[in-house]
Protein backbone atom coordinates (compact mmCIF):
# COMPACT_ATOMS: atom_id res chain seq x y z
CA UNK A 1 0.00 0.00 0.00
CA UNK A 2 1.35 3.70 -0.85
CA UNK A 3 1.57 5.94 1.26
CA UNK A 4 -0.57 8.77 1.52
CA UNK A 5 0.75 11.97 0.55
CA UNK A 6 1.83 14.44 3.31
CA UNK A 7 -0.45 17.30 4.03
CA UNK A 8 0.41 20.37 2.90
CA UNK A 9 0.89 23.15 5.92
CA UNK A 10 -2.57 25.60 6.04
CA UNK A 11 -2.34 28.52 3.88
CA UNK A 12 -1.53 31.70 6.09
CA UNK A 13 -3.75 33.91 3.54
CA UNK A 14 -6.28 32.69 1.16
CA UNK A 15 -4.43 33.19 -2.46
CA UNK A 16 -6.31 36.05 -4.21
CA UNK A 17 -5.47 38.39 -1.34
CA UNK A 18 -2.10 37.10 -0.60
CA UNK A 19 -1.44 37.58 -5.27
CA UNK A 20 -2.44 41.40 -3.98
CA UNK A 21 -0.60 42.00 -1.24
CA UNK A 22 2.29 40.73 -3.01
CA UNK A 23 0.93 43.26 -5.36
CA UNK A 24 1.35 45.92 -3.37
CA UNK A 25 4.25 45.03 -1.75
CA UNK A 26 6.40 45.04 -4.95
CA UNK A 27 5.00 48.43 -6.00
CA UNK A 28 5.15 49.73 -2.39
CA UNK A 29 8.59 48.61 -2.68
CA UNK A 30 9.74 50.30 -5.70
CA UNK A 31 8.61 53.78 -4.66
CA UNK A 32 10.78 53.52 -1.42
CA UNK A 33 13.66 52.31 -3.48
CA UNK A 34 13.26 55.43 -5.86
CA UNK A 35 13.30 57.59 -2.81
CA UNK A 36 16.95 56.21 -2.01
CA UNK A 37 17.79 57.33 -6.08
CA UNK A 38 19.01 61.21 -4.80
CA UNK A 39 21.35 59.11 -2.19
CA UNK A 40 22.34 56.01 -3.94
CA UNK A 41 21.75 56.82 -7.28
CA UNK A 42 19.88 53.77 -9.24
CA UNK A 43 22.48 51.35 -9.61
CA UNK A 44 23.76 51.66 -6.03
CA UNK A 45 19.90 51.21 -4.52
CA UNK A 46 19.37 48.30 -7.21
CA UNK A 47 23.18 46.62 -6.43
CA UNK A 48 22.07 47.24 -2.08
CA UNK A 49 18.41 45.98 -2.46
CA UNK A 50 19.72 42.89 -4.62
CA UNK A 51 22.66 42.13 -2.57
CA UNK A 52 20.57 41.96 0.49
CA UNK A 53 17.83 39.82 -1.59
CA UNK A 54 20.75 37.34 -2.53
CA UNK A 55 21.79 37.30 1.44
CA UNK A 56 18.58 37.02 3.00
CA UNK A 57 17.51 34.18 0.26
CA UNK A 58 20.59 32.46 0.32
CA UNK A 59 19.87 32.28 4.22
CA UNK A 60 16.80 30.75 4.02
CA UNK A 61 16.94 28.00 1.13
CA UNK A 62 20.72 26.75 1.65
CA UNK A 63 21.10 26.04 -2.04
CA UNK A 64 24.18 23.20 -2.45
CA UNK A 65 26.00 25.58 -4.70
CA UNK A 66 29.54 22.76 -4.22
CA UNK A 67 27.43 20.25 -5.48
CA UNK A 68 25.58 21.90 -8.53
CA UNK A 69 26.02 19.85 -12.22
CA UNK A 70 26.94 21.44 -15.11
CA UNK A 71 23.47 21.72 -16.01
CA UNK A 72 22.38 23.52 -13.45
CA UNK A 73 25.37 26.33 -13.94
CA UNK A 74 24.55 26.02 -17.45
CA UNK A 75 20.53 27.33 -16.39
CA UNK A 76 20.82 29.57 -13.40
CA UNK A 77 24.00 31.73 -14.76
CA UNK A 78 22.27 33.25 -17.80
CA UNK A 79 19.30 33.46 -15.39
CA UNK A 80 20.94 35.83 -12.85
CA UNK A 81 22.28 37.63 -15.06
CA UNK A 82 19.12 38.31 -16.97
CA UNK A 83 17.69 39.37 -13.17
CA UNK A 84 20.16 41.60 -12.46
CA UNK A 85 19.72 43.66 -15.99
CA UNK A 86 16.17 43.24 -15.69
CA UNK A 87 16.22 45.21 -12.35
CA UNK A 88 19.08 47.25 -13.62
CA UNK A 89 17.34 48.75 -16.41
CA UNK A 90 14.07 49.28 -14.60
CA UNK A 91 16.02 51.32 -11.98
CA UNK A 92 17.71 53.39 -14.74
CA UNK A 93 14.29 53.88 -16.44
CA UNK A 94 12.56 55.26 -13.36
CA UNK A 95 15.71 57.85 -12.61
CA UNK A 96 13.76 59.02 -15.68
CA UNK A 97 10.19 58.50 -15.82
CA UNK A 98 7.46 58.15 -13.64
CA UNK A 99 7.01 54.66 -11.56
CA UNK A 100 3.40 53.81 -13.25
CA UNK A 101 4.47 54.56 -16.37
CA UNK A 102 7.81 52.56 -16.11
CA UNK A 103 6.09 49.40 -14.69
CA UNK A 104 3.34 49.30 -17.82
CA UNK A 105 6.23 49.84 -20.42
CA UNK A 106 7.70 47.09 -19.14
CA UNK A 107 4.66 44.81 -18.63
CA UNK A 108 5.02 45.04 -22.71
CA UNK A 109 8.04 42.16 -22.55
CA UNK A 110 5.49 39.30 -20.38
CA UNK A 111 3.11 40.01 -22.92
CA UNK A 112 4.84 39.95 -26.11
CA UNK A 113 6.12 36.64 -24.62
CA UNK A 114 2.40 35.46 -24.07
CA UNK A 115 1.23 35.95 -27.35
CA UNK A 116 4.26 34.90 -29.45
CA UNK A 117 3.97 32.83 -32.22
CA UNK A 118 -0.16 32.71 -31.54
CA UNK A 119 -2.47 32.92 -34.98
CA UNK A 120 -5.39 33.04 -32.44
CA UNK A 121 -7.38 36.79 -33.30
CA UNK A 122 -7.78 37.53 -29.46
CA UNK A 123 -4.17 37.50 -29.43
CA UNK A 124 -3.79 40.21 -31.95
CA UNK A 125 -6.43 42.46 -29.98
CA UNK A 126 -4.01 42.04 -26.96
CA UNK A 127 -1.31 43.03 -28.94
CA UNK A 128 -3.21 46.17 -30.34
CA UNK A 129 -4.25 47.45 -27.01
CA UNK A 130 -0.64 47.03 -25.85
CA UNK A 131 0.95 48.91 -29.29
CA UNK A 132 -2.18 51.48 -28.06
CA UNK A 133 -1.26 51.93 -24.55
CA UNK A 134 2.85 52.09 -26.04
CA UNK A 135 1.80 55.28 -28.72
CA UNK A 136 -0.14 56.69 -25.71
CA UNK A 137 3.01 56.98 -23.36
CA UNK A 138 5.73 57.22 -26.31
CA UNK A 139 7.13 60.99 -26.34
CA UNK A 140 6.38 61.66 -29.88
CA UNK A 141 6.95 65.63 -29.63
CA UNK A 142 8.89 67.63 -27.02
CA UNK A 143 7.33 70.38 -24.48
CA UNK A 144 5.89 70.44 -21.41
CA UNK A 145 5.67 67.18 -19.53
CA UNK A 146 7.14 64.96 -22.26
CA UNK A 147 8.45 61.82 -21.11
CA UNK A 148 12.22 61.25 -21.07
CA UNK A 149 12.66 58.96 -24.29
CA UNK A 150 15.62 57.49 -23.01
CA UNK A 151 13.65 56.37 -19.53
CA UNK A 152 10.83 54.95 -22.06
CA UNK A 153 13.45 53.20 -23.53
CA UNK A 154 15.23 51.94 -20.68
CA UNK A 155 12.11 50.18 -19.59
CA UNK A 156 11.33 48.91 -22.99
CA UNK A 157 15.03 47.09 -22.50
CA UNK A 158 13.77 45.70 -18.65
CA UNK A 159 10.33 44.62 -20.52
CA UNK A 160 13.01 42.83 -23.05
CA UNK A 161 14.86 41.28 -20.15
CA UNK A 162 11.36 40.06 -18.02
CA UNK A 163 10.62 38.05 -21.14
CA UNK A 164 13.89 36.44 -21.22
CA UNK A 165 13.87 35.86 -17.10
CA UNK A 166 10.39 34.11 -18.07
CA UNK A 167 12.33 31.75 -20.45
CA UNK A 168 15.25 30.95 -18.57
CA UNK A 169 13.27 30.62 -15.15
CA UNK A 170 11.54 27.62 -16.70
CA UNK A 171 15.12 26.08 -17.56
CA UNK A 172 15.96 26.14 -13.76
CA UNK A 173 12.86 25.39 -12.18
CA UNK A 174 12.86 21.93 -14.15
CA UNK A 175 16.32 21.32 -12.57
CA UNK A 176 16.57 22.99 -9.08
CA UNK A 177 14.17 21.95 -6.41
CA UNK A 178 11.54 24.24 -4.96
CA UNK A 179 13.20 27.78 -4.33
CA UNK A 180 16.88 26.63 -4.44
CA UNK A 181 17.78 27.90 -8.08
CA UNK A 182 15.91 31.57 -7.57
CA UNK A 183 18.46 31.59 -4.82
CA UNK A 184 21.22 30.87 -6.48
CA UNK A 185 20.37 32.83 -9.42
CA UNK A 186 19.73 35.87 -7.20
CA UNK A 187 23.49 35.47 -6.73
CA UNK A 188 24.65 35.89 -10.11
CA UNK A 189 22.26 38.82 -9.95
CA UNK A 190 23.84 40.47 -7.26
CA UNK A 191 27.60 40.06 -9.21
CA UNK A 192 25.89 41.33 -12.27
CA UNK A 193 24.86 44.66 -10.70
CA UNK A 194 27.02 45.29 -7.92
CA UNK A 195 29.99 46.43 -10.23
CA UNK A 196 27.54 49.78 -11.45
CA UNK A 197 26.51 50.20 -7.91
CA UNK A 198 30.13 50.57 -6.87
CA UNK A 199 30.87 52.48 -9.52
CA UNK A 200 28.33 54.96 -8.99
CA UNK A 201 30.11 55.01 -5.19
CA UNK A 202 27.74 53.00 -3.10
CA UNK A 203 30.55 51.65 -0.85
CA UNK A 204 31.24 55.51 0.03
CA UNK A 205 27.85 56.32 0.28
CA UNK A 206 26.33 54.03 2.31
CA UNK A 207 25.50 54.28 6.05
CA UNK A 208 23.75 52.25 8.86
CA UNK A 209 20.48 54.10 8.11
CA UNK A 210 20.55 53.86 4.50
CA UNK A 211 21.41 49.90 4.80
CA UNK A 212 18.38 49.84 6.61
CA UNK A 213 16.16 51.49 4.15
CA UNK A 214 17.99 49.09 1.76
CA UNK A 215 16.75 46.22 3.80
CA UNK A 216 13.39 47.52 3.89
CA UNK A 217 13.43 47.62 -0.24
CA UNK A 218 14.63 44.02 -0.14
CA UNK A 219 11.81 42.87 1.95
CA UNK A 220 9.35 44.57 -0.19
CA UNK A 221 10.38 43.87 -3.30
CA UNK A 222 11.74 40.61 -3.12
CA UNK A 223 11.31 38.08 0.05
CA UNK A 224 7.36 39.78 1.49
CA UNK A 225 6.17 38.95 -2.65
CA UNK A 226 7.97 36.16 -3.45
CA UNK A 227 6.45 33.89 -0.50
CA UNK A 228 3.18 35.28 -0.70
CA UNK A 229 3.63 34.44 -4.42
CA UNK A 230 4.63 31.27 -3.79
CA UNK A 231 1.68 30.38 -1.02
CA UNK A 232 -0.68 31.49 -3.77
CA UNK A 233 0.28 29.51 -6.53
CA UNK A 234 0.65 26.34 -4.23
CA UNK A 235 -3.79 26.71 -4.69
CA UNK A 236 -4.35 29.25 -7.01
CA UNK A 237 -4.59 28.76 -11.53
CA UNK A 238 -1.84 29.95 -13.19
CA UNK A 239 -4.73 31.83 -15.54
CA UNK A 240 -6.00 33.38 -12.01
CA UNK A 241 -2.82 34.78 -11.22
CA UNK A 242 -1.60 36.39 -14.17
CA UNK A 243 -5.25 38.50 -14.38
CA UNK A 244 -3.96 39.54 -11.16
CA UNK A 245 -0.91 39.99 -11.88
CA UNK A 246 -1.75 42.72 -14.33
CA UNK A 247 -2.60 45.30 -11.98
CA UNK A 248 0.57 45.95 -11.28
CA UNK A 249 0.91 49.08 -13.62
CA UNK A 250 -2.27 50.65 -11.69
CA UNK A 251 -0.59 49.55 -8.16
CA UNK A 252 2.51 51.41 -9.29
CA UNK A 253 0.60 54.56 -10.55
CA UNK A 254 -0.82 54.43 -7.43
CA UNK A 255 1.98 54.12 -5.15
CA UNK A 256 3.59 56.65 -7.15
CA UNK A 257 1.16 59.10 -6.89
CA UNK A 258 0.72 58.35 -3.31
CA UNK A 259 4.56 57.63 -1.84
CA UNK A 260 6.31 60.23 -4.80
CA UNK A 261 3.61 62.63 -5.73
CA UNK A 262 4.22 61.72 -9.62
CA UNK A 263 1.38 63.05 -11.42
CA UNK A 264 -0.06 61.13 -14.87
CA UNK A 265 -2.04 63.05 -17.50
CA UNK A 266 -5.45 61.50 -18.45
CA UNK A 267 -4.00 60.01 -21.61
CA UNK A 268 -0.66 58.40 -19.58
CA UNK A 269 -3.80 57.09 -17.62
CA UNK A 270 -5.45 55.34 -20.33
CA UNK A 271 -2.58 53.93 -21.82
CA UNK A 272 -2.09 52.21 -18.68
CA UNK A 273 -5.78 51.09 -19.07
CA UNK A 274 -4.66 49.65 -22.17
CA UNK A 275 -1.48 47.55 -21.59
CA UNK A 276 -3.41 46.18 -18.17
CA UNK A 277 -6.29 44.63 -20.20
CA UNK A 278 -4.19 43.47 -23.29
CA UNK A 279 -1.99 41.92 -20.13
CA UNK A 280 -5.65 40.53 -18.10
CA UNK A 281 -7.00 39.61 -21.29
CA UNK A 282 -3.92 37.76 -22.33
CA UNK A 283 -3.87 35.28 -19.27
CA UNK A 284 -7.25 34.94 -19.83
CA UNK A 285 -7.32 33.42 -23.44
CA UNK A 286 -3.96 31.48 -22.93
CA UNK A 287 -3.89 28.00 -23.79
CA UNK A 288 -4.07 25.82 -21.09
CA UNK A 289 -1.35 23.25 -20.69
CA UNK A 290 -2.87 19.97 -19.92
CA UNK A 291 -1.65 18.32 -17.07
CA UNK A 292 0.94 16.03 -17.10
CA UNK A 293 -0.06 12.17 -17.24
CA UNK A 294 1.01 10.08 -14.27
CA UNK A 295 2.94 6.99 -14.83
Amino acid sequence: MSEAPAARPPLLLPPIPAVLLAVVSVQGGAAFAKELFPVLGPAGTAGLRIGLSALLLLAVFRPPLARLTGAQWGAVIPYGVVLGAMNLSFYWALQRIPLGLGVTLEFVGPLALAVFGSRRASDFLWVLLAAVGIALITPWRGGVGALDLLGVLLALVAGGFWAAYIVLGGRVSRVFQGAQGVATGMLFAALTVLPFSFAEGLAGRLTPPLFAAGLAVALLSSAVPFTLEMMALRVLPSRTFGILMSLEPAAAALSGLVFLHEQLTVTQWLALVFVSAASAGAALTARRVPPPVEA
